[in-house]
């Protein structure tokens, strides 16, 4: 029998506990997705997109200066970001291969949200689009894209911009993006006042090809004044063809007449998708959300534009297609610039620690929360990218394997990679921020390209901080 003095004491406790269960509530979490952004932002310091509301969540949160995907592709990369596992492990290397083709009960990251009594909300492309890619066991409400998202009504087209670019006269509203904006703040405010810890996700379509926007976003960029950095004629001759997509069978070029068209409609595409964040975010001010919600933005991988000679969309492991935009914005942290390494795969491990969940004990990445403290602290000594080649072509196929992924890493300052071929490359960004001048061949060198060689066969485990 319990004396009284005891009882009444857990009876305290049990209540002061409860109390402070309902003062302090999990942190809620809007997840925002873009496809196929590069860091053409300009909080990433770009002068000529303008991207107002993205800058704006920067200037409120921690922004992520060195990020990284782990597969310059929408479905690999969405499946590692998502699992919290590497390509290596998830085997999805293409866009063919269903999310869980090899992972049938790998819990991932909303999921696991739901699991602890989170409502799960997604609208647009967060898993890659399909039904079978996407995961239904990981949301409560679940609204997929529909053919609008990659072809608008006929009667809005205007005209075509470039190579993919779709001019529409519409409001925002009247297009797949703005519904994803607009009906994610909805379900966002519907389960803030109905009590619930959530996670709302929106996956916005733009600015994937086709650059679909309205007349007014065309409208911010002059094509006359846009050119492709493609690099000096030279330095092409030390980059490996088989680092060079377009140089492959089923490569695509950049546009080589009138190249300003397709760059200003991908930036119109941006702007568009910017203004959509922008209604979430009026949302989260006009419901005093920030006290108790992570906001994170980020997109799936980067992209080119005409780098390199020619360059365009993904599927390549120079800086722009695998540096992606990342932006924290979480209760208590100071708005901040992050300049340690991280990589997509870290994202889940983060959020589930900020919430206080329990996730699963094999995932991959490491959480960065403290880096929203910290933003200064040393932290991964590299980060890691693959993409599936053989040594002539892609080969989307085979699937898996090994012997077909080309491998870069990168220790904040030098990029090492190797190809199935046997190519190499090696670039000092301190000297050659672009990567034009591949070191791997000079002799000079050999310290260096044996230092980096040792990093990226040692793998993504020997390159976590110190405990």
């Amino acid at each position: 029998m319990i004396p009284m003095n005891a009882l009444r004491l857990l009876t305290a406790t049990l209540l002061l506990t409860l109390c402070t269960s309902a003062a302090t509530p999990r942190p809620n979490v809007l997840y925002i997705v873009s496809d196929d952004l590069n860091d053409n932002l300009g909080c990433y310091g770009n002068p000529v997109v303008k991207t107002p509301n993205i800058d704006r969540l920067a200037a409120h949160g921690v922004r992520f200066k060195s990020a990284y995907c782990n597969y310059p592709v929408c479905n690999p990369s969405r499946t590692s970001f998502l699992s919290g596992r590497r390509p290596d492990t998830t085997r999805v290397v293409d866009n063919k291969t269903p999310t869980r083709a090899f992972m049938k009960d790998a819990v991932f990251m909303p999921e696991c949200f739901r699991q602890q009594n989170y409502r799960t909300i997604k609208v647009g492309k967060l898993y890659h689009t399909g039904d079978e890619f996407e995961d239904p066991r990981s949301w409560d409400t679940d609204i997929r894209e529909n053919n609008t998202a990659k072809k608008p009504p006929e009667a809005q087209i205007v005209r075509k911009q470039g190579k993919g670019g779709v001019v529409i006269r519409a409001d925002d509203a009247d297009t797949w993006d703005g519904f994803v904006g607009r009906k994610a703040a909805a379900l966002m405010e519907e389960t803030f006042k109905g009590g619930k810890s959530f996670f709302v996700a929106a996956g916005f379509r733009r600015p994937h090809t086709p650059y679909i926007a309205p007349e007014k976003y065309y409208a911010m960029y002059n094509p006359d004044t846009l050119v492709p950095r493609s690099g000096p004629p030279e330095h092409l001759a030390k980059i490996p063809d088989i680092a060079l997509s377009y140089k492959l069978p089923h490569g695509d070029k950049f546009p080589t007449e009138r190249p300003g068209d397709t760059i200003a409609a991908y930036y119109a595409a941006i702007s568009f998708m910017d203004a959509q964040v922008g209604v979430l975010l009026d949302t989260m001010d006009r419901l005093h959300l920030w006290e108790n919600t992570i906001v994170v933005f980020h997109s799936d991988h980067g992209y080119h534009l005409g780098e390199h000679g020619g360059l365009f969309h993904k599927l390549n492991l120079f800086e722009e297609t695998t540096h992606v935009p990342l932006i924290v914005a979480a209760p208590g942290r100071k708005p901040a610039v992050a300049t340690g390494l991280v990589e997509l795969v870290d994202v889940y491990p983060t959020l589930a620690g900020l919430c206080g969940l329990t996730a699963p004990s094999d995932l991959e990445g490491l959480s960065f929360a403290p880096l929203l403290d910290d933003p200064g602290r040393a932290w991964k000594r590299a980060v890691f990218t693959v993409i599936s080649r053989d040594g002539v072509s892609f080969q989307p196929s085979k699937g898996y394997s090994p012997e077909y992924m080309g491998r870069t890493a990168f220790d904040g300052r030098r990029r090492y990679t190797t190809w199935p071929d046997g190519s190499t490359e090696l670039y000092d960004h301190a000297n050659d921020p672009y990567e034009y001048n591949n070191l791997a061949g000079d002799a000079k060198h050999l310290p260096q390209i044996a230092e980096m060689k040792k990093l990226l066969s040692a793998g993504w485990k020997a390159a976590l901080p110190a405990k």
